[in-house]
C-alpha cells in the first residue's frame, strides 16, 4: 500500500469514526440545565444514523421515534406538570445513549427585537438600582437562560449568566419566576438596529398577499427618478463634507447614504429574515409559552411596507411557523416613554415625565406611530402590547426593570389569568354623540376611572365634520365613563385622547393607577408607517 493511499484509508477511518461517534445527536437546545414547557406537547428532535430508532425517556415517559433517511429524528413527550426537581433525560440510538441532565418543567418565553431587547443586563444595572438588586439575589437555580443562534445551549441564571443577557428578559423572568413559583426559561435573539422585515420568516413575507398589496400600492405613487436624484444629492453633500474634514485633519461624520431600494426591497441592506434564520430559526418547534418583543425604532425595513403590516405579519408567521397556535406574543409599545405616571414613587414607573399643562394643540404631532401598536393589539388575537407611555422616555430607557416588570403584569394577566394582577389603564370601548355632548366609555376602568395631576382632567379632543380639532372639556362620569364638551364644536364626530408622540398632559387613569391608553375614533391607515 502506497503512503498515499494509507493516508487515504487512515482519513476514511477517523471520519467513520468520528461519524459513529456523532450518529446520535439531539439538537443543541437539549442539553444540560434546560428547561421544558410545563402542560403542553414537548418536541423532542435530533440527528441519528439513518433508519435506526431513536428512544426519548424523561418523566416516566418513553417516546420512541425513527430517524429518516437524512437523519433527522422527533418525537414528543406527553404534557408534563411543573417540577423544580432536576432530572435526567435519555436519548437512545442502538447502542449508543446521550445523557441530559439537570432537566426541569416550568415556563419557556422567547424575546426577540432590536437593542432594547439585546441591551445587556450589565449595562443597565449601573443605572437601574432595582434591577442590580436582581443581580445581587443571584444565583436563581430555577431560571435558566439561552442566548439564540444557530446552536445555543442552556446556561444557569448566576451573576455570570445574568449579566450578559438582556435587561428586559432578566427582569421579566424573575418576576415571572417569584409569582408562579415554577421554573423559567428564557430564550433570545435579539440585534440591535434592527427592522421587523429582517425578523419575519422569508416565506411568510413572500407568500404575504397583505405585504403584496401593501408595497404594490406604495410602487404607483413612488417616483424613482426623483429618490434617485434624492440619492445623488445626497451623496454629493457627503462627499463635499468628507472631503473638507479631510483637508481638516478630521475625519468625516456620518456614513455614506445608501441607494434608495425598489418597493419591496431591503433598506438596510441584507435580506428579507436573516436575522430570523441566523437567531430563531433554530428554536422553531421548541414548546414555548409566548414571545416578548421589544422593536420598533428601525421600522419595517422594507420599502414601501409600513410597521403595521410588518409586525402583523410577523406574529402571523411567527407561530405558522412554530405549529403551535396562537401562543401569546406580548411586544412594547413604541415610542418609550413620553408620558406621566400616576406616582413616581412606584419603582416600574419611577423614571416617568413630569405632568404638564395642556401645549398648543396645533404643534402636538401626530399620534398615529404611537396609536399604531394599540391597533396591533386590537386586531389580532392573543397579541399584547406593554403598555410604555408611563415608563421612562428615550430611545434606550434606563429603567428596564420597569419595562420587565409591566411585560411581565401583561403575561401575568393575559397568558396566565391572573384576575389579581392589572396590567393596563382604561382602554377605549365605544362612544356616544348626544348634541354637543360625547359620552366615552373605557374598559378595563379597574376600580374606576381617575384623574391624576393638575386640577382638571384633560388630553382629549374633539373633531366635527370639517376635521378640525379642538381640546374638550372632560369629566368622570360614574366608573368607566367620561363627558366631554367644546364650545367650538356644536356637533361632533370624532374624538381622541393623547394622541401625541409626547403625551405628558394626558391625566386618566384608572384606580390601580395605569393610564389609560391613547386612541382616536377616525379611521387611520397605518400603510407606511414606520414605527
Amino acid at each position: 500500500m502506497t503512503s498515499k493511499s494509507f493516508r487515504a484509508l487512515s482519513l476514511a477511518i477517523c471520519m467513520a469514526t468520528i461519524m459513529s461517534a456523532d450518529a446520535l445527536e439531539p439538537a443543541s437546545h437539549f442539553s444540560d440545565h434546560m428547561v421544558l414547557q410545563r402542560d403542553a406537547k414537548v418536541p423532542v428532535w435530533g440527528k441519528a444514523e439513518a433508519g435506526s430508532e431513536v428512544t426519548v425517556s424523561f418523566a416516566g415517559q418513553r417516546a420512541i421515534g425513527k430517524a429518516a433517511a437524512n437523519g433527522e429524528w422527533r418525537v414528543s413527550l406527553k404534557p408534563m406538570a411543573a417540577s423544580s426537581k432536576g432530572r435526567m433525560m435519555t436519548v437512545m440510538a442502538g447502542d449508543r445513549k446521550k445523557m441530559i441532565k439537570d432537566v426541569l418543567v416550568g415556563e419557556v418565553w422567547v424575546g426577540s427585537g432590536q437593542s432594547n431587547m439585546a441591551g445587556r443586563t450589565a449595562s443597565y444595572a449601573k443605572n437601574d438600582p432595582t434591577l442590580a438588586k436582581v443581580i445581587e439575589l443571584a444565583p436563581y437555580p430555577l431560571i435558566r437562560l439561552m442566548q439564540g443562534g444557530p446552536k445555543p445551549k442552556w446556561v444557569l441564571a448566576d451573576v455570570k449568566g445574568l449579566n450578559s443577557f438582556s435587561a428586559i428578559m432578566t427582569a421579566f423572568g424573575e418576576r415571572l419566576h417569584r409569582e408562579l413559583n415554577v421554573p423559567v426559561g428564557m430564550i433570545v435573539g435579539a440585534v440591535g438596529g434592527t427592522p421587523s422585515g429582517a425578523w419575519m420568516p422569508s416565506s411568510i413575507y413572500a407568500s404575504s398577499e397583505r405585504c403584496k398589496r401593501e408595497i404594490a400600492a406604495f410602487a404607483t405613487a413612488w417616483d424613482r427618478e426623483r429618490a434617485h436624484k434624492q440619492y445623488e444629492a445626497k451623496v454629493a453633500a457627503f462627499e463635499k463634507a468628507a472631503a473638507k474634514a479631510k483637508a481638516a485633519g478630521k475625519k468625516a461624520r456620518g456614513r455614506k447614504p445608501r441607494a434608495p431600494a425598489n418597493p419591496g426591497e431591503t433598506t438596510r441592506g441584507g435580506t428579507v429574515g436573516n436575522l430570523f434564520e441566523r437567531y430563531i430559526k433554530s428554536s422553531v418547534g421548541y414548546a414555548i409559552r409566548g414571545v416578548v418583543w421589544d422593536q420598533g425604532e428601525a421600522g419595517s425595513g422594507i420599502q414601501g411596507l409600513g410597521q403595521y403590516t410588518s409586525m402583523t405579519e410577523l406574529i402571523r408567521g411567527w407561530r405558522e411557523v412554530w405549529g403551535q397556535g396562537e401562543f401569546p406574543f406580548i411586544f412594547v409599545q413604541k415610542p418609550s416613554g413620553g408620558g406621566n405616571a400616576w406616582s413616581t414613587e412606584d419603582q416600574i414607573t419611577r423614571e416617568a415625565e413630569a405632568f404638564s399643562t395642556l401645549p398648543d394643540l396645533r404643534r402636538i404631532g401626530t399620534g398615529k406611530g404611537r396609536y399604531l401598536y394599540t391597533r396591533l393589539m386590537l386586531d389580532n388575537a392573543n397579541a399584547w402590547m406593554v403598555p410604555a407611555c408611563d415608563l421612562g422616555p428615550k430611545i434606550h430607557p434606563s429603567n428596564k426593570w420597569g419595562y420587565g416588570n409591566r411585560a411581565a403584569q401583561v403575561a401575568l394577566q393575559k397568558a396566565y389569568g391572573r384576575e389579581d394582577v392589572k396590567a393596563y389603564g382604561p382602554i377605549y370601548k365605544s362612544h356616544d354623540v348626544k348634541g354637543s355632548t360625547v359620552t366615552v366609555k373605557f374598559s378595563h376602568a379597574d376600580g374606576g376611572l381617575a384623574q391624576q395631576h393638575g386640577d382638571k382632567l384633560q388630553g382629549f379632543a374633539v373633531a366635527g365634520a370639517d376635521g378640525k380639532w379642538h381640546w374638550a372639556d372632560a369629566k368622570i362620569s360614574g366608573q368607566d365613563i367620561v363627558r366631554l364638551s367644546c364650545a367650538e364644536v356644536k356637533e361632533p364626530k370624532h374624538v381622541r385622547y393623547a394622541y401625541s408622540q409626547n403625551r405628558r398632559w394626558a391625566n386618566l387613569f384608572n384606580k390601580a393607577g395605569l393610564p389609560a391608553l391613547a386612541f382616536t375614533t377616525e379611521e387611520v391607515d397605518f400603510a407606511q408607517v414606520s414605527r
